[in-house]
């Protein structure tokens, strides 16, 4: 990890890239695997993952949320969809589903309008299925706490083909327990 990150842009596109660090000069709590995220799909990052992180710590369930201009457009836990859900949700061709899945199935689906080039979280390791929904998608990115291939070079050329080469992908660390809430 870095302790300082350059940004696509400020704001708006229009505005100059700014950056982004930690004050104290310790690493940043997020690795950027793909992509050059912009400010607001950072605030959008980061919003969305404290909600998953905080659904996932109440309920125990797998979470995902989508976020669009640092407003929430859908959030959901991971359960199994019905077969008429899975219509619903455009995802009714891809078998069975992790609970991962499920929960951004759910999430996106909330309102597909509004979720239109979002930024999703999910509270657990985004799967090969997740990551094949995300491509199918108009979506800015991805912030999860790790990714079906992260590993090795090879692997990250499969997540960049899984979810398009321009979608920012963001690792962040696994959700902790409450007793070691992460702060602003």
């Amino acid at each position: 990890m870095s302790s300082e990150m350059a940004l696509k842009y400020g704001c708006n596109p229009n505005q100059k890239p700014s950056r982004v660090f930690m004050e104290n000069g310790s690493d940043l709590p997020i690795e950027v695997l793909n992509g050059k995220p912009g400010y607001i799909n950072l605030l959008d990052a980061f919003n969305a993952w404290q909600l998953v992180k905080e659904l996932k710590e109440a309920t125990g369930m797998a979470s995902a949320a989508s976020f669009k201009h640092v407003s929430p457009a859908g959030a959901a836990v991971g359960r199994p969809l019905t077969d008429t859900e899975a219509k619903i949700y455009f995802v009714d061709d891809l078998g069975e589903l992790s609970p991962i899945a499920c929960a951004y199935a759910r999430a996106r689906g909330a309102d597909r309008m509004s979720s239109y080039g979002d930024f999703a979280a999910l509270s657990d390791t985004c799967d090969a299925i997740t990551a094949n929904m995300l491509k199918r998608e108009v979506s800015d990115g991805v912030i999860a706490p790790d990714t079906h291939l992260r590993l090795s070079r090879s692997s990250r050329q499969s997540v960049r083909e899984h979810t398009m080469s321009s979608r920012s992908i963001l690792h962040i660390s696994p959700i902790r327990s409450s007793a070691s809430r992460y702060s602003a």
